[in-house]
């Protein structure tokens, strides 16, 4: 093979991955996904090996070429997959699967008869039916009360859709429209990305394209490996907890022991808590979506992520604990103890790689959903929202301030003007907070106060989050980090505060306030330069009784 085409083969494949995410942006219908980008989207070989992936959820990461893996056993026999097939699935105990709301759409590309790759979407749908509106509750006790389940199923026949399925979708959904036509979005932007690979054979040729797959994935493995080569070689131990279940049950642990040892990573979780009640829980598949994130953070992330990159990763768990949930486990709040997994190996490694990873950050996706009547049209509405946070500091600069958590990635707010116009809130504060927490040296990014007045008559909140009652762990003498946490503010002036909430009734004009956490210091506060903790208070990121509590500084 002439090495010049198959870095051109090699370049096109990992572009065709931008392209798909553009045409899932913009022809979607919720907000969740064409303005926040919860979804992933890529491509992966007829084996179902990573190939490329575009921006996205982070969280992602594991979950499109699993989720094509177990799609081959489903249909294992020569013929079960024919041109012009679609399958859907959002099962969480199989390969793909985080929680019901996130939906993944394949669709296997062949040429001249033969299987040649698969082209994956997986995107949160606002609605995908059960007990509660934005199909998320604290209180499930099981996966069948928290929406509709597919379990690799054929939306598209040979080209002819499956109306009966699509029926059963339309029926049992709240929001209709906006679930089937973020379905049919996620059908065309798989099917972008399989018309990209189609022409890249039509040009180059089917055997050349193969060699550049493959090739593909022995880069990736060889720049991994070679970055874990330079890494500190040892046994790391942590751990850590979510506190409660959504059904008042907890605190919960999570453990984890890294070895880094010729060129390979382990991360064995062995020792984590069973999985719970409540629908706290995450998958295996969640598991290694979360590992992968933070083996990607501290190997080489210049390099696109693919299959090869992972294959000098080995992650052992139990199955049935809290991160390894087997059915019939609720897992719609998966997303908190799948972060929890990531924070707790990058705890266990951020002592021997502080030019790496920083320290902890607010640890939560702090999901927040409202549903109401719109007070303008009377038609349902069901928000659905991650909130942005503090990220820890690192050994020479302060943490970033009001980012999304570490299992978010390329995802971003929904706009005020958006949201007041779809939704019956209004945003009337939107900044960040000056609670205790995250002094040092460099001190931690500051975490968000947002408040959301209501205009319908009544709206129902659900809002979930973590690090409600630990706080972001600090490095080197830092202080740890504030913690996350949501109040009603009522009529009469009394404050509600939560951590974990199912559909709890506010009034017109009552406000939910939420709270996000600052990211965990580094160094010891006192040797905080005297004119960054001046600039701090000018721009009232502390005040001045914190300069003088926690770096001794007394400002007139």
């Amino acid at each position: 093979m002439d090495i010049f085409t198959t870095e051109i083969i090699k370049d096109s494949l990992v572009a065709l991955g931008d392209e798909m995410f553009n045409a899932m942006v913009r022809t979607s219908m919720s907000p969740i996904i064409y303005e926040t980008t919860d979804f992933a989207v890529g491509a992966t070989d007829a084996k179902g090996n990573l190939l490329a992936q575009g921006n996205g959820v982070t969280a992602f990461l594991a979950t499109l070429d699993t989720a094509v893996q177990s799609t081959l056993e489903f249909y294992p026999n020569s013929g079960d997959l024919k041109p012009g097939d679609v399958i859907i699935t959002n099962s969480p105990y199989h390969g793909g699967g985080t929680h019901l709301s996130d939906v993944v759409i394949i669709l296997p590309i062949f040429y001249e008869g033969s299987l040649i790759a698969f082209t994956v979407n997986k995107a949160h749908w606002t609605e995908v039916g059960g007990a509660e509106p934005g199909s998320v509750s604290t209180r499930a006790t099981e996966i069948f009360q928290e929406g509709l389940q597919f379990r690799f199923l054929k939306l598209y026949n040979e080209g002819v859709i499956n109306d009966a399925l699509v029926g059963i979708i339309e029926a049992n959904v709240r929001l209709p429209e906006s679930t089937l036509g973020d379905m049919h979005a996620g059908v065309a932007a798989a099917r972008v990305g399989g018309k990209r690979i189609v022409e890249i054979i039509e040009k180059y040729g089917k055997d050349p394209v193969l060699y550049a797959m493959n090739d593909l994935l022995d880069y990736g493995e060889r720049m991994t490996e070679a970055e874990l080569l330079k890494l500190p070689q040892g046994v790391y131990e942590a751990s850590s907890i979510v506190e409660e279940d959504g059904l008042g049950n907890g605190p919960f642990t999570i453990k984890v022991k890294v070895t880094i040892k010729d060129g390979k990573m382990i991360a064995d979780y062995t020792g984590t808590d069973s999985q719970v009640m409540g629908p706290i829980n995450c998958s295996y598949t969640g598991l290694i979506t979360g590992a992968r994130c933070l083996f990607k953070a501290v190997t080489n992330t210049e390099i696109p992520a693919n299959g090869g990159c992972f294959r000098a990763l080995e992650i052992i768990c139990p199955m049935g604990t809290i991160i390894s949930a087997q059915s019939p486990a609720p897992v719609s709040l998966y997303y908190e103890p799948l972060i929890a997994a990531i924070d707790v190996m990058w705890k266990a490694l951020a002592p021997v790689m502080a030019d790496r990873l920083p320290a902890g950050h607010q640890r939560s996706v702090g999901a927040t959903f409202l549903s109401g009547l719109h007070p303008d049209t009377g038609d349902l509405f069901v928000m659905g929202e991650p909130l942005v946070g503090g990220w820890g500091a690192s050994k020479d600069m302060d943490g970033d301030s009001g980012q999304f958590c570490c299992a978010n990635g390329e995802t971003f707010n929904i706009p005020t003007e958006l949201f007041e116009s779809r939704y019956g809130v209004q945003v009337t504060q939107y900044a960040f907070h000056n609670e205790d927490g995250g002094a040092g040296e460099y001190r931690g990014g500051k975490g968000v106060v947002l408040d959301y007045k209501i205009t319908s008559d009544v709206a129902y909140l659900t809002y979930a989050a973590s690090n409600t009652v630990a706080r972001p762990w600090a490095m080197n003498g830092g202080e740890e980090g504030s913690n996350n946490y949501a109040l009603i503010l009522r009529h009469d002036g009394s404050q509600e505060r939560h951590h974990m909430c199912t559909t709890v009734p506010v009034k017109k004009g009552e406000i939910v306030r939420l709270m996000t956490g600052t990211g965990g210091g580094y160094g010891n506060p006192k040797q905080r330069p005297a004119e960054k903790i001046q600039e701090d208070i000018k721009n009232g990121y502390i005040t001045s009784a914190q300069a003088l509590k926690f770096y001794g500084l007394e400002w007139v």
